[in-house]
């Protein structure tokens, strides 16, 4: 394996020029970077990147998610392990702090909801909030970190990543996925974006991307909106405030849910809105 190596003085400069480009973008706050990696390492994870069948994929086929994701880095390649660790690492978690004004943050070593992410023909990700609290370290999830890895990318292919207004009246961001392109953005009950479009690209195509979140233990007053103080993943529908779906409850609704409520209805009722 030939040596990875990041540099981390170029990330430092570009955290400091433009801190406040993400302290400012609209919707909210979010920023993308191009070409901030070595072309050769992404080449690298290009090629170990796994088909549609090559590993045990985690298989999203409902009306708003049809996509295939993996957080099982036994399955991924020794390069791609490497870049998900330094992404994981102090040096990286120190270049968002700095960009993002977001401070003491903690990665996420177990990928929950992250890791490999592909999107095969007709696949989308309907609009959505992410979930705001890990489920098992219950720390607070306030930034998202996406890497694009599609190279030749068309715009006729489609899977653009968009970014909505809280009032869901606009796509104010539509980024394509392009090779080397990574997208970050603070994580709140209303940062809505997805691919809500079903993708056009051709059959023997489908778009990849790497996602890692990260957490902070509480997050700022002002972020947190009242019943919603845990919830996964929120729903919306473009153009209307109509919520198409929301998983979300209390943290004293899901305790009082489960003391007494039986566990058969419970399942019921996950069956019925996954």
């Amino acid at each position: 394996m030939k040596e990875v190596r990041i540099d981390f003085g170029k990330l430092n400069e570009v955290a400091d020029t433009n801190n406040l480009k993400y302290s400012s973008g609209n919707p909210f706050p979010h920023i993308y970077l191009d070409n901030l990696f070595d072309d050769e390492l992404l080449d690298d994870i290009v090629s170990e990147f796994p088909n549609a069948n090559d590993i045990d994929w985690i298989k999203f086929n409902e009306a708003t998610s049809k996509k295939l994701a993996s957080k099982d880095e036994l399955q991924f390649g020794l390069y791609t392990r490497t870049f998900i660790h330094i992404l994981n690492s102090k040096p990286f978690l120190t270049f968002l702090e700095k960009l993002t004004s977001i401070e003491n943050l903690i990665p996420d070593p177990t990928l929950e909801g992250g890791g490999l992410h592909q999107i095969l023909p007709g696949g989308l990700l309907k609009v959505h909030a992410d979930f705001n609290i890990h489920h098992r370290t219950n720390l607070d999830r306030r930034l998202n970190v996406i890497v694009y890895l599609n190279k030749d990318w068309k715009e006729e292919y489609g899977g653009f990543f968009e970014l909505w207004n809280e009032n869901m009246s606009e796509a104010v961001v539509r980024l394509l996925p392009l090779f080397n392109r990574m997208a970050i953005f603070s994580t709140t009950s209303t940062s809505y974006h997805g691919h809500p479009d079903p993708l056009t690209c051709p059959d023997d195509r489908s778009r990849k991307s790497l996602a890692l979140y990260y957490y902070t233990n509480g997050r700022p007053q002002n972020e947190i909106i009242n019943g919603l103080e845990t919830h996964s993943t929120l729903y919306k529908n473009r153009g209307t405030l109509k919520e198409i779906e929301n998983h979300s409850l209390s943290s004293t609704m899901r305790k009082v849910a489960r003391k007494f409520v039986p566990p058969i209805l419970l399942d019921i009722k996950r069956k019925l809105f996954i």
